[in-house]
C-alpha cells in the first residue's frame, strides 16, 4: 500500500475529507496500468478471436431488469449487527461469532442484506422511480442479446464481451482494493447450443486460467475452487472460482458459470420478447445456454503488483558499502507496465547533455509511454524506475554526443548495452513485443 499511494498507483477516495471505505482513485501509473491490463483482455478475447463481440452497456437499466434477473430477491448477504458497539458485519466473514471491533459475542439475528446501490430516475423520489447501480456488466449483454446477433449476425456459438464499471454495497470490505464498493469488471457472456455447455465451460476454464499465466502470475499462486451444490448462485449450474494466493491466503480472482438458459428465459418472460435462437442448418429454434467467464480488474492489478513487488535487501547493484539500502523491484510483465522507456541525462548540470536526452525523450514519445528525469543521482533514478517497474532506463552521457548513442539499462537484469539513437525505436519495439 505505501508503494502505491508514494508512487502514483493508487490513493483512497476523497483522502483529504478522510477518505470513503472501500473507494478508490487509481492515479497516473495506476491508470495506466490498469488500462493496459484491459487492452491485454480485449486483444485476446476480442481481437485474436473470430467468435466474440464488444458491448458498453448502461450502468443504470430499466428496474425490470432485475426482477428478471433474479437480483431484488437474491442478491444478498446476511447482515448482522453487534449489540454492544452497533457495527454491522456479515454474518458469514466473523471468526468465532466475535465483533471484530469490540469482541462483543452477541447479535442481532441475521437479515438479508441486499447489496445493489438504489437510485431515483428524475427528480421525484419515489417508489415509481427506483433504479439501481448495476451489480454486474452481465444483464445489457442478455437485454441486448437479439439485438447484437441480428445486427452482427452471429451464429452459436459466440460471446459478448464487455468491460465497465459495477457497483456492491459491501458490508464488509477491506484488504486495499480486494473488496471495493465500486470496481471493473470484464467479461464474456459466451452462448452455446444446450448439451454443449459442459464442453465449453471447461474451455474457458482452462482459457481464463491461461490470460493469467500469461500477464505474469506464477502457476504455484493459482488454484480452481469448485462451488459445491448447495453455495452456487441462483442462475448457476455449476461455477468454478479461480483463486490467487494473495498475502492473506487464496481467495477470488475469477470465476466461469454456466449460467443455463436462465438468463434468456428470465428477460424473455417479464419483457414478453422472444430471445430464442434459431440454427439456420437444423431449422431448430432454441434457448441458448449462457457460459460466463468472468473477472475482475482491480483484483487482477492487486494481484499482478503482489506477485511484482520484490524487496531486495542491501541492494542489487555491487558496492564497497558494509551497509546497503533495500531496493524495491516492480517486476511487472513489460506488456503491463506502465512506463516502458525512462529517459535519464547522466548528469543535469551540462545543457548539451540535457538537450540531447530532452531529443531523445520528445523522439519516443509517440512510440511508448515514457518518462524525463533528471533529479538525483544516477543510481538513485535507477531504483525509482524500477520501483514502478519501467521496463528500460536510457542514459544519455558524454559519449552520446560523440557517437550518438545511449545506454540502454533492462530493469530485470540490470544488463547495459549501447545502443544508436537512430535505431532506438525499432529496437525498444522488439525488446518489448
Amino acid at each position: 500500500m505505501s508503494l502505491c499511494k508514494r508512487r502514483g498507483f493508487v490513493f483512497q477516495s476523497s483522502e483529504i475529507y478522510g477518505g470513503v471505505e472501500a473507494f478508490w482513485d487509481y492515479g497516473p501509473l495506476g491508470s495506466l496500468l490498469k488500462n493496459n491490463i484491459k487492452q491485454e483482455w480485449l486483444k485476446k478475447f476480442l481481437q485474436k478471436r473470430n467468435d466474440t463481440v464488444l458491448i458498453d452497456g448502461t450502468v443504470i437499466m430499466h428496474p425490470k431488469t432485475w426482477e428478471a434477473s433474479g437480483h431484488l430477491k437474491n442478491f444478498t448477504d446476511p447482515l448482522v449487527e453487534c449489540k454492544n458497539c452497533h457495527s454491522r458485519f456479515r454474518s458469514d466473514h466473523l471468526t468465532a461469532n466475535q465483533c471484530p471491533k469490540c469482541g462483543g459475542k452477541d447479535f442481532t439475528p441475521p437479515k438479508q442484506f441486499n447489496l445493489m446501490f438504489k437510485t431515483f430516475l428524475g427528480p421525484v423520489e419515489d417508489e415509481a422511480n427506483v433504479s439501481y447501480l448495476r451489480p454486474e456488466t452481465a444483464q445489457s449483454m442478455f437485454a441486448d442479446f437479439k439485438l447484437i446477433q441480428e445486427s452482427m449476425r452471429l451464429k452459436i456459438p459466440f460471446g459478448i464481451a464487455q468491460i465497465g464499471k459495477s457497483f456492491r454495497n459491501e458490508i464488509t470490505t477491506g484488504n486495499f482494493t480486494f473488496r471495493s464498493r465500486e470496481f471493473d469488471i470484464a467479461e464474456i457472456e459466451y452462448f452455446v447450443k444446450p448439451g454443449e455447455d459442459e464442453k465449453w465451460f471447461d474451455i474457458w476454464v482452462d482459457e481464463w486460467e491461461k490470460f493469467f499465466l500469461e500477464l505474469g502470475l506464477k502457476k504455484e499462486n493459482l488454484r480452481r475452487y469448485e462451488h459445491p451444490k448447495n453455495s452456487l448462485s441462483h442462475y448457476s449450474k455449476r461455477t468454478v472460482d479461480i483463486e490467487y494466493k494473495f498475502p492473506w491466503g487464496f481467495a477470488e480472482l475469477a470465476g466461469v458459470a454456466n449460467r443455463t438458459d436462465f438468463d434468456l428465459s428470465q428477460h424473455s418472460k417479464f419483457s414478453g420478447k422472444d430471445l430464442s435462437y434459431f440454427e439456420e442448418e437444423t431449422k431448430k429454434t432454441y434457448t441458448p445456454y449462457v457460459i460466463e467467464p468472468t473477472l475482475g480488474i482491480d483484483r487482477l492489478l492487486l494481484a499482478l503488483l503482489v506477485e511484482g513487488y520484490q524487496e531486495v535487501k542491501g541492494g542489487r547493484t555491487e558496492t564497497t558499502k558494509a551497509v546497503k539500502e533495500t531496493e524495491i523491484v516492480l517486476k511487472l510483465d513489460k506488456k503491463l507496465a506502465p512506463i516502458k522507456a525512462a529517459v535519464l541525462p547522466l548528469v543535469k548540470n551540462k545543457p548539451e547533455i540535457v538537450k540531447k536526452a530532452g531529443e531523445v525523450y520528445q523522439m519516443l514519445k509517440p512510440y511508448f509511454m515514457c518518462q524525463y528525469d533528471e533529479a538525483g543521482s544516477i543510481g538513485r533514478r535507477y531504483r525509482r524506475q524500477d520501483e514502478i517497474g519501467t521496463v528500460f532506463c536510457l542514459t544519455c552521457d558524454f559519449e552520446t554526443l560523440e557517437k550518438g548513442d545511449v545506454t540502454i539499462r533492462d530493469r530485470d537484469t540490470m544488463k547495459q548495452e549501447r545502443i544508436k539513437i537512430d535505431e532506438l525505436v525499432e529496437i525498444l519495439r522488439s525488446k518489448l513485443s
